[in-house]
């Protein structure tokens, strides 16, 4: 989105090599005969070879984030992506009262997949004319969580049941002011992935001897019944990148620098990240400088910039992204320990 301009537009780029093309579904035709459909969600993954195949406007004289420029036989239009339709929601999180550069952010702070919720342009002008409250329209929560147990004496505070003979199907009790619940652990969810890992495939005795070999430390991806049935009627699969990592002990660092006269104070080295990848990593921290104030620390690897993810950037090209800006630049940034546990569970 380019800034002042109320017809700016921008173009995601994603892979459509996410898996089987599994078209978003309406849950009705229509509210109470009034001509309002409902939300269709679409879950979109791309590389940085590939594009999104749609843009992101916002247009005089029209409400909303209006998609536009669907590109035949592009990722957006086999998901079933419509021009005119109005984006809702991004990752869960209700958008349609941002503005517009707040809602591209969102989208490119996404990385490699994001979920959409949109309506039809005709149902969003309807339920606009009628005053409804669009985000009363959208399920309250949909993201699946990642919980990280730390195991007491008791153990991690929680069990697995499961049918009997039928493998990858596990629901969680939750003990009470357990371990598993001050990690966030919903009562009743359902168990999706062990340290990174999908549980689809294994029985009852498998899951218990993996949980053993976890020692005292472990993680899960979990579901609650509601979020599980949400992405089932939806047709989607739920993964470890759509998830609430509120409840996690690892954390990203936003630091916001202004340019002093000696600069910034650090250097952008390119090298191998944990997963084998290309990355940027921040070293030569100078005391007291702009960096240093700010709470860089050695070692940290570079997320985005300004908002916007630098993944498949190379090392030139995120160099001008940090410059762009003369005076000053906002990096999002995680230390090693952290970025090896994401990396670990994917």
């Amino acid at each position: 989105g380019l800034e002042g301009d109320k017809k700016s537009i921008i173009k995601f780029e994603f892979n459509p090599k996410d898996g089987i093309d599994n078209p978003a579904l309406s849950l009705a035709e229509d509210m109470g005969g009034e001509g309002v459909g409902e939300p269709r969600f679409y879950l979109l993954s791309k590389d940085s070879t590939e594009t999104f195949g749609f843009c992101l406007h916002e247009e005089l004289g029209c409400q909303g984030h209006i998609i536009r420029q669907v590109e035949l036989g592009g990722l957006a239009q086999r998901r079933g992506l419509q021009d005119g339709d109005r984006l809702l929601q991004v990752n869960g999180h209700f958008v349609d009262h941002m503005d517009h550069r707040t809602v591209v952010q969102k989208i490119k702070a996404s990385g490699n997949q994001v979920l959409l919720a949109v309506l039809d342009g005709g149902s969003y002008e309807a339920a606009k004319a009628l005053g409804r409250d669009l985000s009363q329209m959208l399920p309250a929560d949909i993201r699946p969580r990642l919980c990280h147990i730390t195991r007491d004496k008791s153990g991690f505070g929680f069990s697995v049941s499961g049918p009997e003979g039928v493998k990858g199907t596990f629901q969680l009790s939750v003990r009470q002011d357990g371990p598993a619940e001050r990690a966030g652990v919903p009562p009743g969810s359902w168990l999706l992935e062990l340290n990174g890992a999908s549980v689809r495939s294994y029985s009852h005795a498998q899951l218990t001897r993996k949980l053993k070999q976890s020692g005292n430390k472990v993680t899960l991806l979990v579901a609650s019944s509601a979020v599980e049935e949400f992405y089932r009627l939806q047709g989607l699969r739920i993964t470890a990148a759509l998830a609430d990592t509120s409840w996690l002990p690892f954390k990203v660092r936003e630091l916001h620098m202004v340019k002093g006269p000696a600069g910034y104070g650090f250097l952008l080295k390119e090298d191998d990240c944990i997963s084998g990848a290309i990355g940027q990593f921040l070293w030569d921290v100078d005391a007291g400088l702009p960096a240093d104030q700010a709470g860089m620390k050695e070692g940290d690897r570079l997320l985005a910039v300004n908002g916007e993810s630098i993944e498949g950037l190379d090392h030139h090209q995120t160099v001008l992204r940090i410059c762009a800006r003369d005076d000053q630049v906002t990096l999002l940034v995680i230390d090693p320990a952290g970025d090896e546990f994401y990396q670990s569970v994917g």
